[in-house]
């Protein structure tokens, strides 16, 4: 191998073996094995043309050419790692969402991605994080519901939420008004039961909701529906009384809505949050790969309150 052929991975075992004093630490530290070591470094010396190592039963030393030359290799290691710090800081990761990221998961997910990369999540809402998605607005998308995703879009699947149902707190707590307006009757002061469905007049958002006519294949699900085109939407929809609605348990801990109550739904199947994003983004693989790493090991380390 000539000098031309000399890589950074030649540095990296060289001077490791330098500061280890030692093939055997120094693969040990570096998760490669002896003999590749071993390798690399005498790759380095034959495109060097000089010996930096003295090798004996003892140990391993520095020539003087190597204690010479392993300054300099240490002072390009380093630049190249400024240099990579200096890109990641300056690197942003696109996080849509639609309404309430979950927690504690979002807040684990985001500190543990940008403290081992040096790069910053920015946190885009969007009315539909897929349509951002697509139009290359975000990055990666949180997905609640299961709906189908389409196109070349792929998703990862993080955790299940609990339902439960929301409705206007005057009609809840009403009685009799109820049933004119298609809401449930038993919903007053007790549970909404999932197999009631057909009897419900359902507020849907049909950009970001989880529930709607999607979650009855074969046409079992409520017979009226009020659309509405947004969260916002749909929250004062449900709290002016024009219907029922249904939700993931997160907004039952973090919407404080004077108009609303929320009650228990039983036999509702969960609702799956996803990320969402295309192999083929902007933003660099490894990059969104990372986020990807650090989303699932927060999920795995969360409790949530919609688990069984």
């Amino acid at each position: 191998m000539s000098a031309s052929g000399i890589e950074l991975r030649h540095l990296r075992a060289f001077a490791a073996v330098a500061r280890c004093r030692s093939f055997t630490r120094a693969a040990e530290e570096l998760l490669i094995t002896q003999p590749a070591l071993s390798r690399t470094v005498a790759q380095l010396e034959a495109g060097l043309g000089v010996r930096l190592l003295e090798r004996s039963s003892r140990g391993v030393a520095l020539t003087d050419t190597g204690a010479g030359f392993l300054v300099h290799a240490e002072r390009t290691l380093s630049a190249f790692e400024s240099a990579l710090a200096a890109a990641r800081h300056e690197s942003t990761l696109r996080l849509g969402f639609s309404w309430l990221l979950p927690d504690p998961w979002a807040q684990r997910a985001i500190a543990r991605f940008e403290r081992e990369t040096g790069a910053q999540v920015e946190l885009v809402r969007c009315d539909d994080p897929l349509d951002d998605l697509d139009r290359q607005g975000v990055d990666v998308a949180l997905v609640r519901g299961d709906r189908l995703v389409g196109g070349a879009v792929r998703t990862v699947h993080l955790y299940d939420e609990r339902r439960v149902a929301v409705r206007a707190r005057e009609e809840a707590e009403g009685g009799g008004r109820a049933a004119s307006r298609g809401l449930p009757p038993e919903a007053v002061g007790g549970a909404v039961r999932w197999q009631d469905a057909r009897e419900w007049t359902l507020v849907v958002n049909t950009a970001s909701g989880t529930t709607g006519s999607w979650c009855w294949p074969h046409g079992d699900g409520p017979r009226r529906y009020v659309q509405t085109a947004n969260f916002d939407e749909w929250l004062e929809s449900v709290a002016a009384g024009r219907g029922l609605g249904i939700v993931p348990d997160v907004a039952e801990r973090r919407i404080h809505h004077p108009a609303l109550r929320f009650l228990p739904l039983t036999g509702a199947p969960p609702s799956p949050v996803r990320l969402a994003y295309r192999p083929e983004a902007k933003t660099g693989s490894a990059l969104l790969r990372r986020f990807l790493d650090a989303a699932l090991e927060a999920a795995a380390t969360c409790t949530y309150a919609g688990e069984a």
